[in-house]
This record gives structure tokens, C-alpha cells and sequence, in this order.
């Protein structure tokens, strides 16, 4: 039996004070993604994903609609756990950070830290800011006209004095910053580390890890009136589905997590106080931390006073989920800033997914269907054109692999669609067509390779559009068991004669309803 390598990928968990929007889909997207890419690659992944149920912000949202936060949060994580459903997020087990298991690992770490030393009590003045659950410097705020202040985020800011227990985070600048120096690779892209780096050395203060002036969180243990600052409760969340403190057998399998997806503005949270409890707990730090940007909206920051806060179940239902899973890993670079588009979307939709792969994959199927007794034709022997491809189709998995390491899906997706054109320059050149009257032998080569093409095309599409490339492989007559990245090696390939079905668009153009 072969021992498959565990692989743990986890994304933020999502905070309930609101529904779901875009940026919540971008994130889940892009984790699937590299979830199934694993997976299909041999890897035994374990994909974590829920919601953040706990602090002030939540208490304070539920309050303002008439509702007890149980409650509140019941409801609005039903919207994302719906979400992962309508957006086919293949996840491994959804938490929720209200669960009585989340409870007994956040107090477990808590006891663990401070059986370290570094926890201690004292008193907290400072400047608060709800929206983002974190304490801000002075230095690190901005004024405004009416005497407001506000957060780097544009969050507005106000002062807190309370009794509060502090994680001595200052005496880990240093231990940081060397764990830093040995692991280039823990924060990326690289650009976040140079952030993250740069601001621990400006010197950490100690870190205030717990509120008393409301009760909605993991109360702190034998510590009366007092609940956890939210970030340690919900960082927790990552181990608590692993059966933290008790289930040892998979801490050991699947900890320290392979890579955590978060959005860009909460690497600190991740980079700097993570590592740092997990260093006083004893505890493993993950291998990677990826801080991927935001998608605006033509250009524009999404926001409910603009308006343009884009629902991901209308997009769905307007353009199709692998569309819009496409469209999301093609039009950015993951890990910077990207911005959604209509017109681009459409153009994506019709030009690349149509055009290119849709086109190329009906008009063999069809001929095939049509002119060669729909079976998968019997290749003969191969010409310097055959060869080009065949080399091309061969070096495909590798350089997707290659992409994948880096989480660059947009260059994952630019490589298939390079050999997507180059099928489509091959069929026009070899005219099957034409063939068909003058040399049927030779036009089953060209249809036998143009069929591995499509193949090949179709398992390496699976993770971003799960779907349409299952409905491919279908038409190709390809097994389920022969799908996953081990049918790309040279024993994998379409068997001669094998019967095809009738094929049907997987990929139907873009056309804007008329307006009524």
C-alpha cells in the first residue's frame, strides 16, 4: 500500500458579522483549488475552512438587529457554509470557533502559554478599534477633521482602559526575527515578508489577550469576568480540527499546517502572533503563511456606502461556478491586488473558454463523433508535427507542478492555455478534414493526439473547474480512476477504439440577456 504525504491547507476562518461577498469567495476559490490540485497529485489533504463567531464586533452586530450572538452567529454562518456549496469548495471539515471542541483547545493553548511564563495580568489603556479586533499605537493612527481617530484600515479607533491579561510578545522579537532569517519561505509573496519583517523590527510590545468589558468569547481559564482576545481563540481554530490537545496521532500527521491562505491584512496576526504563541506553547509553526490581495470592483475597494459589494450566488447564477472560478485564478496574480470587471469577464468567458478550449475540444470530438465511427481513433506512426506536440502535451504536468509551488494560478492556467493553442494551431495545419478523403490513417494520428491533448488539458483543469473538466473527460471516455495526475505518465493514455459518447459544449458562450 502506498503512503500517501499528508498535506494540511487551511484558509481564514470568516467572520460572521456580515454575509458573504467576493473577497470571502476569492479566498475559498484559491484554496480549493490547490486542494484538489493536491489531492489529484497523490497527496492525503486534510482542507480546513469555517467561521470566527467571537469578540466585541459580533456581540455589538447582534445586538443592533435584536438578537442573541448564538443566534447571530447560527445564522450567518449557515450563509458561508452555503457559499463553500454553491462555489463547489471541496473542504475536508467546516469549524466554527462557538463549538464546545474549540472551547476545550483555545483554553488548552491558553494554559499551555502560560505555563510558560508568559502570560501575566495587568491593565489596558489604549486605542481600540472593533472593526479590526486589535490594539493600535498612536504613532500608527490617523486623525480626522472631528477629532476621530482611526486604524491603518480606516477603522475608527477608541480608547479602552481595562483590566487585562497580557502574552509577553515583546520577548519574541528576536526569536522572530531568527526564525525569519532561517525560513525565507514562511511568509509569502515575498513582498508580505518585507512588510512583516520590517515592522517586528521596530520592537514588539506585549500583547493584551484578554477583554473584560464584554463576555461574548472563550472565557479565560480560572480567570472570572475574563474572555480571550479574539485572535487567540480564532488562530486556535487550526489545531482545534485536528482534536487538539487529545488527538496526538493527527497533530503528528497533519501539524505543523503546509500553508495557511489569508487575506493581506491580517499577515500580522498570522506571521507575528501566531508563530509566537506557538513557540511559548511548544508547539510547531506552519510551514507557510500566503497573504493573498483583494479583488475591487472596476478599480474600486468594494463597499456597502458604494454600493458594489458583489453577491458570489448572483455571480454564479448569472455566469456559471467554473466560470467564475476561472475567471478568479486567470485574471490576477495571486497574491496581488486584482479587480473584477464585467466586461473582462465576458471576454474571459468567450474568448479562452469558448473559443479556445470549448471550440477545440467540440470540433474534434464531433468530427470524431461524425467520421470516425465515434471511437478514439488508432494512431499510427508519428511526423515531426506529431512529435512537437506529443513533447509539449509531456512537459504540461510538470510545469503546472511548478506553478502550483509558488501558488501562481494565473501562470498555471497561462501554461495550459499556450498548449490549448497550440492543439488548435495543430488541427488547422493538419486538417483532419481534408484527411478524412486523402489519407483516413493519417487523419486518425492527428485525431488520436488532438484527443491526448484535450485529455491531458482536461485532468489539469479539474482543480479550477471541477465540472466542465469532469464533463470532458466523460466525453473522452476517460474512467474516474484514471483522472488524477498519475493518468498523465505514459501508461495513462486514451485507449484506440474505446466507444465515445455523443459530445455536448462544456463550455456555452457568454450572451447578455436583453433588456426588458
Amino acid at each position: 500500500m502506498v503512503t500517501r504525504t499528508p498535506y494540511f491547507i487551511t484558509t481564514a476562518i470568516d467572520y460572521v458579522n456580515g454575509k458573504p461577498h467576493l473577497g470571502h469567495a476569492y479566498e475559498k476559490i484559491s484554496s480549493d483549488v490547490l486542494a484538489r490540485f493536491k489531492r489529484l497529485d497523490g497527496y492525503d489533504v486534510f482542507f480546513l475552512t469555517g467561521t470566527d463567531e467571537h469578540g466585541q464586533k459580533v456581540a455589538k452586530s447582534a445586538a443592533a438587529v435584536g438578537k442573541k450572538p448564538q443566534e447571530f452567529t447560527d445564522e450567518n454562518s449557515a450563509y458561508f457554509k452555503e457559499m463553500d456549496g454553491y462555489l463547489n469548495v471541496s473542504y475536508d471539515q467546516f469549524i466554527r470557533t462557538t463549538e464546545p471542541r474549540h472551547y476545550k483547545a483555545s483554553q488548552a493553548i491558553w494554559k499551555r502559554i502560560a505555563d510558560a511564563g508568559d502570560i501575566y495580568l495587568g491593565g489596558y489603556a489604549g486605542w481600540y478599534s472593533v472593526r479590526d479586533e486589535a490594539y493600535f499605537a498612536e504613532d500608527e493612527l490617523t486623525g480626522g477633521p472631528d477629532g476621530k481617530k482611526f486604524a491603518p484600515s480606516g477603522a475608527e479607533v477608541e480608547w479602552v482602559e481595562e483590566p487585562s491579561y497580557f502574552f509577553k510578545l515583546s520577548e519574541y522579537t528576536d526569536k522572530l526575527l531568527e526564525y525569519y532569517d532561517q525560513h525565507p519561505d514562511f511568509i509569502q509573496p515575498a513582498f508580505r515578508r518585507n512588510e512583516v519583517v520590517s515592522f517586528v523590527k521596530q520592537g514588539l510590545r506585549d500583547l493584551s489577550v484578554s477583554r473584560t468589558t464584554f463576555d461574548w468569547g472563550v472565557p479565560v481559564p480560572d480567570a472570572p469576568g475574563h474572555v480571550m482576545y479574539v485572535w487567540l481563540d480564532a488562530l486556535t481554530n487550526y489545531i482545534t480540527a485536528l482534536g487538539f490537545p487529545d488527538d496526538e496521532a493527527a497533530m503528528a500527521k497533519f501539524w505543523p499546517a503546509d500553508v495557511h491562505i489569508i487575506g493581506k491584512d491580517i499577515v500580522r496576526f498570522h506571521a507575528v502572533y501566531w508563530p509566537a504563541f506557538l513557540m511559548s506553547a511548544k508547539l510547531p509553526i506552519p510551514k507557510k503563511i500566503f497573504g493573498h490581495g483583494f479583488i475591487n470592483v472596476e478599480g474600486a475597494k468594494m463597499s456597502k456606502s458604494l454600493g458594489n459589494v458583489l453577491s458570489p450566488e448572483a455571480m454564479v447564477q448569472e455566469f456559471g461556478v467554473d466560470q467564475l472560478r476561472y475567471f478568479l485564478m486567470r485574471e490576477v496574480p495571486y497574491g496581488q491586488d486584482g479587480s473584477f470587471s464585467r466586461e473582462q469577464i465576458i471576454n474571459r468567458i468567450n474568448s479562452e473558454l469558448a473559443n479556445d478550449y470549448g471550440n477545440l475540444a467540440q470540433r474534434v470530438l464531433s468530427f470524431i463523433n461524425k467520421n470516425a465511427d465515434a471511437k478514439v481513433p488508432t494512431p499510427g506512426t508519428l511526423t515531426e508535427d506529431d512529435e512537437a506536440l506529443r513533447k509539449t502535451l509531456q512537459e504540461l504536468p510538470d510545469a503546472v507542478r511548478a506553478a502550483f509551488d509558488t501558488l501562481a494560478y494565473s501562470q498555471a492556467l497561462e501554461t495550459i492555455w499556450a498548449v490549448i493553442r497550440a492543439a488548435n494551431v495543430y488541427v488547422d495545419k493538419q486538417a483532419p478534414w481534408a484527411l478524412r478523403k486523402t489519407d483516413p490513417a493519417r487523419m486518425e494520428t492527428v485525431l488520436y493526439m488532438l484527443c491526448e491533448a484535450i485529455r491531458r488539458v482536461a485532468i489539469l483543469t479539474q482543480p479550477f473547474m471541477p465540472t466542465a473538466s469532469e464533463k470532458m473527460l466523460d466525453q473522452l471516455g476517460v474512467a474516474p480512476d484514471a483522472r488524477s495526475f498519475e493518468a498523465l505518465k505514459i501508461g495513462g493514455r486514451l485507449t484506440p477504439g474505446t466507444p465515445l459518447p455523443k459530445p455536448e459544449g462544456a463550455f456555452p458562450r457568454f450572451v447578455e440577456k436583453a433588456a426588458e
